[in-house]
């Protein structure tokens, strides 16, 4: 499996928080817990961020782990250190799947989002995402769509990758 995590769906959360994983997103997690094994727990890392952040985005260890050393690169006492340690290490959780595939959401968290009785994961590459299903309609998905809009209607979007930038 690669690390690469791939759909979107909504789940029910129930009155303690809990949350199941997409199941193909349960996969990707494990193959990137450098310490999993079956019939363990793999771990994962949920950056819930400032004030700005409508959303939870969840790293693999390994791709936390990809962050941490590039935020140790950067001079220690610089303020753009402290502050990246402070977004990604200080206002982070980390957490594991249970047996049957869930996580706890903690009520700080579920409050930051106003998150009731569903959320909504989307997939971000080697992160996946978790909204309040009405957030992230009316912010992302509209987002998504105003940045379409700018393109005539036979825009293919990966010609974007063909660009020598990258996009």
């Amino acid at each position: 499996m690669g690390r690469v995590f791939r759909g979107e769906s909504t789940h029910k959360v129930d009155a303690k928080g809990r949350v199941s994983i997409p199941a193909l997103f349960r996969r990707v997690i494990e193959a990137c817990d450098p310490n999993w094994s079956a019939g363990q727990q793999p771990e994962l890392i949920i950056v819930y961020g400032d004030h700005r952040r409508d959303f939870l985005e969840c790293y693999t260890i390994e791709a936390m782990q990809e962050v941490d050393e590039k935020i140790a690169r950067l001079p220690r006492g610089s303020k753009e250190r402290r502050y990246l340690e402070h977004m990604f290490q200080g206002q982070s959780l980390p957490t594991s799947v249970d047996d049957t595939g869930r996580i706890v959401l903690p009520a700080k968290l579920r409050k930051k989002l106003d998150l009731g009785d569903e959320a909504f994961f989307i997939a971000a590459g080697d992160t996946f995402q978790i909204w309040k299903p009405e957030t992230y309609e009316a912010k992302r998905l509209a987002d998504v769509t105003d940045w379409l809009d700018e393109f005539p209607e036979d825009f293919d979007p990966l010609i974007l990758l063909d660009r020598p930038d990258g996009g």
